[in-house]
């Protein structure tokens, strides 16, 4: 493995964390709604998750789904069961009044660890980049390094988009539209967790 192959990982892994998602979303939300240390909390248990479905797509986890796939539907159904489950809190709670801080930064990392666990589809995807960018026969070192750069991307990416996102502007503007944020945030959660629920 050479630090071209990281470069080349990390500018995949930028275009996948820029693309709209539930995880995008979800963090998007919580930063405007909840501030910057819950915005925070989530971005790390989201990178957490996402780290640990490289780890396991380097060792072969995407092969364990291929020879039993209904461990897959398993953990696709409750993905996005969960995601409809969070699409539905959003939508009834879209006219409540927020504090300073409506969710806890503890409650908000086990959200974030949540919504990137029921994602199976983040292994395939993982296991796909990893193929054509890494060599074969990687060490446990190397390993390693290639999850601790996941997670490390992935806390920067969302922890600079928090502190951007929970600036007093930024939640002023949230706070003024908020009915229409939240309840399109849980049109598209919804859509999401349906798409994942239905797909074959």
């Amino acid at each position: 493995m050479t630090w071209l192959d990281l470069l080349a990982f990390n500018a995949v892994l930028a275009a996948a964390l820029l693309s709209p998602g539930p995880a995008l979303l979800f963090a998007l939300r919580t930063a405007l709604a909840d501030g910057r240390a819950s915005g925070i909390a989530a971005g790390l248990g989201l990178g957490a998750v996402a780290a640990g479905w490289t780890l396991a797509a380097l060792l072969g986890l995407e092969g364990v789904f291929a020879v039993f796939p209904w461990a897959y539907a398993l953990l696709k159904t409750a993905g996005a069961i969960y995601l409809l489950y969070i699409a539905f809190a959003t939508w009834r709670g879209a006219k409540d009044v927020i504090g300073p801080s409506a969710r806890p930064r503890g409650r908000a990392f086990v959200d974030g660890a949540l919504i990137n666990l029921g994602n199976p589809k983040s292994v395939l995807f993982a296991a796909s980049v990893l193929v054509v960018i890494f060599p074969k026969g990687l060490g446990a070192t190397e390993i390693a390094l290639i999850v601790a750069n996941h997670a490390l991307v992935e806390w920067l990416f969302y922890g600079v988009f928090a502190l951007l996102l929970s600036g007093a502007s930024a939640r002023r503007a949230y706070l003024g539209t908020k009915p229409v944020i939240d309840r399109a945030a849980a049109l598209v959660m919804g859509a999401l967790g349906l798409k994942l629920l239905l797909d074959r």
